[in-house]
């Protein structure tokens, strides 16, 4: 069987993700950690006295012998994919073939391995946040100061700074962390070696007589393959692990992709304020030469939409796992758990490029801070006005009529009217002095104390990146 562009390839075959992660989840890697797994029971087996030193020998010598095309020719007889890796390891390693997978089943060996792999794909996943992270905090300080307007609903609102902003995006990012975190200190384990259906019968039979147990000999293998394992399995580990690690990279993504969101939207013409970065040959449309479309974000975007619907798959996983064990869930996990780890990978490479390269545009900024930022300027000049004296109600109902009758000349194209309309309002100047008014429509003051927090959280992103 031959691999190349006249056949069907997933587009994370080439197109998503990074080649150390493709490795990881590659068909030769997986057939190297089974190979592993069987090398270290031998070795197990040897020190309790069921395997010679020549036997032990033979099995260490074949090791990384493998015919990947063997091992498919094989299945196509067997109808099983680790029987066909066992019979391709003993056409190799004929001394020694007659006790390969010796008391195991073949859950022992896949289940172990994609707990080695998933775990080694978590560093990468990890550090690919920390560098976002890292990203996100130079940022952050960067900006901290610099107001900007603010959105609810998608419409003008109080400002914010633009460091403020992403310090939400990393707040966020900050969270994933933990979960990610969590999940594989305490739930990222194999199922170990405890035969058919989580029992260890077998081994416990195998072992019978010798001066070692079921219980040792696990422990001993596993800790030669750096894994624990759960202490209770039927013949797979809890599916439910799968489930909560699906649903602590969809989390991961999301985060990203709400980044990715919103910078589409200020790159958008009617706003401008944020863009990514654009190539000097990057072509943004075959048909329209002028175009600089944000498609690393809708990239992110359309995988982290991709992601989020994966843990459903494995939701049904753990709860549809009849008794000690059914094989429906085997087909899709060799689909979602690669493809889950790839594209977050390629979503947080993407993430990067976009922060290393973020286009923060202040002189539109402060455009569409002057244009609109004197609507914002209706709740503190009331909050003032109250202070001195006035009616709150009434109050509101004026900056409300003066509002909508300046928006309406916002909408026409016309400047904002905004503050010569307030200036000139006798009602409002029996509370506030013309330099006060001035003063209060300054909207780049209220801020509030968002420049000091955002600051904070990149000192806290900056410890916890440390520490780890």
């Amino acid at each position: 069987m031959v691999f190349d562009f006249t056949t069907y390839l997933s587009s994370f075959s080439w197109r998503y993700g990074s080649r150390q992660m493709r490795w990881i989840w590659s068909e030769r890697y997986k057939y190297e950690r089974w190979r592993r797994i069987w090398v270290e029971l031998a070795r197990a087996h040897h020190v309790a006295g069921l395997l010679s030193r020549e036997e032990l020998r033979d099995l260490e010598k074949h090791e990384e012998d493998i015919d990947i095309g063997r091992i498919l020719e094989l299945e196509k007889e067997t109808k099983h994919d680790v029987v066909a890796a066992i019979r391709e390891f003993a056409e190799k390693a004929t001394i020694g073939a007659a006790k390969i997978h010796l008391g195991a089943t073949s859950m022992d060996i896949v289940d172990n391995a994609d707990t080695i792999r998933m775990r080694e794909a978590m560093v990468i996943i990890k550090k690919q946040v920390d560098d976002l992270l890292k990203l996100f905090a130079e940022k952050v300080k960067t900006y901290a100061s610099v107001p900007c307007l603010g959105y609810t609903h998608l419409q003008p609102a109080e400002p914010t700074t633009v460091g403020y902003r992403l310090a939400v995006y990393a707040q966020d990012l900050l969270m994933d962390t933990s979960m990610c975190r969590y999940i594989e200190l305490q739930d990222l384990r194999g199922k170990g070696f405890k035969g058919a259906v989580g029992t260890a019968a077998s081994y416990k039979k195998l072992l019978e007589g010798t001066n070692s147990t079921a219980a040792k000999m696990e422990e001993v293998v596993l800790n030669r393959l750096h894994i624990e394992a759960f202490p209770v399995t039927t013949q797979v580990y809890p599916r439910k692990v799968d489930y909560w690690l699906l649903c602590a990279l969809a989390s991961t993504a999301q985060s990203v992709a709400k980044f990715a969101e919103d910078l589409r939207i200020l790159q958008s013409p009617g706003i401008g304020e944020w863009s990514e970065p654009f190539g000097e040959k990057q072509v943004g449309s075959s048909a329209m030469p002028f175009k600089k479309n944000p498609v690393s974000s809708e990239k992110i975007c359309s995988l982290a939409r991709y992601l989020s619907h994966l843990p459903a798959i494995f939701l049904e996983n753990a709860t549809l796992s009849h008794l000690e064990r059914t094989l429906d869930d085997s087909a899709n996990r060799r689909l979602v758990i690669p493809e889950a780890f790839l594209a977050l990978d390629e979503i947080l490479l993407s993430a990067q490029k976009i922060l290393k390269g973020l286009v923060i545009n202040k002189e539109r900024i402060a455009y569409n801070l002057a244009q609109y930022g004197s609507f914002a300027a209706t709740e503190v000049i009331i909050i003032e006005a109250v202070k001195r004296g006035a009616n709150r109600q009434e109050m509101h109902e004026l900056l409300r009529t003066v509002s909508m009758e300046a928006w309406q000349a916002v909408g026409a194209g016309k400047p904002n009217p905004m503050a010569q309309l307030l200036r000139d309002d006798k009602r409002l100047a029996r509370y506030l002095k013309l330099s006060e008014i001035e003063m209060l429509l300054d909207v780049s003051r209220h801020v509030g104390d968002a420049p000091k927090r955002a600051r904070e959280l990149a000192k806290r992103i900056t410890k916890t990146i440390h520490y780890e």
